[in-house]
């Protein structure tokens, strides 16, 4: 029971799907982040609060600055983005209010946003009218692609596990040869400490 519990719950964490509703106020803009893995496809879909005279943008950026999907100053209350992730990366999604001057009583916007990345993201409807694949066909080929993510999922973990072990052993080799070097300083300082004493006492006549 416990096994298929377990199951249960990596099925779950592989389907991503990820919805949020929150506000943007007047010519302000608001940003999202999303951690994608390498080539995961992301889907979004965002919807708008009906709002006369407003109009929005919305763009997408990596870490790195790059663009992957702009759309600037529409009027439309809904829309769609999808990309696939080149390498590991946290994206940012943000979405920017434009109220002109001549509104009166601005109001913040408020808008809902949906995320899908992985399996969830993928349209089978669609690839099975293309490949003209059986129901049966179209589930088998919705598992496997299930079965890949978690794999790929498991390897990205142990992955980060052994950089994170190889950090820690590093910076224990590191910790433990800048005690030696200390020790050996605070050993010398106390070697010359007593020879300098030592050749001061005999210059005082204090000692043979």
């Amino acid at each position: 029971m416990k096994f298929f519990g377990l199951i249960f719950l990596i099925i779950s964490l592989s389907n991503s799907i990820f919805g949020i509703r929150f506000y943007v106020k007047p010519n302000d803009k608001k940003c999202l982040k999303e951690e994608i893995h390498k080539n995961v496809l992301l889907t979004g879909e965002y919807n708008l609060h009906e709002a006369i005279g407003y109009t929005t943008t919305v763009h997408v950026t990596d870490t790195r600055g790059h663009t992957l999907y702009k759309r600037e100053n529409f009027a439309e209350s809904s829309g769609k983005f999808a990309f696939t992730a080149d390498e590991y990366d946290i994206f940012e999604i943000c979405f920017t209010s434009h109220v002109p001057a001549s509104v009166h009583n601005k109001q913040d916007r408020e808008v809902s946003l949906t995320l899908k990345h992985g399996v969830e993201a993928k349209n089978y409807e669609d690839l099975g009218k293309a490949e003209k694949l059986k129901p049966i066909e179209l589930e088998l080929r919705r598992l496997e692609d299930l079965a890949e993510s978690i794999v790929q999922d498991f390897a990205y973990m142990r992955n980060r596990e052994e950089e994170m072990r190889n950090t820690n052993e590093s910076t224990n080799s590191r910790v433990l040869y800048l005690s030696l070097f200390s020790m050996a300083c605070l050993l010398g300082l106390s070697f010359w400490q007593v020879l300098y004493l030592r050749r001061f006492f005999k210059t005082k006549k204090l000692i043979d």
